[in-house]
């Protein structure tokens, strides 16, 4: 299932906590990869990522739980 992570709404995010949800999630993603989405995500912009169709109630979950706005592209 590919995800297209549109904004981080919470007022202070925790970098190291999204960069992590993003690494376990995915499922081709480096953790190096994974910092640099997080950072691109912070900025305002649009991230896709890709998970594992086994992990997609608790990965939406994860998301949620960051306060990640997302859109379900497949």
């Amino acid at each position: 299932m590919k995800l297209n992570l549109l904004s981080c709404d919470t007022l202070r995010p925790d970098k190291r906590a999204i960069a992590k949800c993003i690494l376990e999630i995915s499922s081709n993603i480096s953790a190096s990869l994974s910092n640099e989405l997080t950072e691109i995500l912070l900025e305002g912009d649009a991230v896709d990522i890709e998970i594992a169709d086994k992990n997609t109630g608790s990965s939406l979950r994860a998301l949620r739980k960051l306060s990640i706005d997302y859109e379900i592209i497949e």
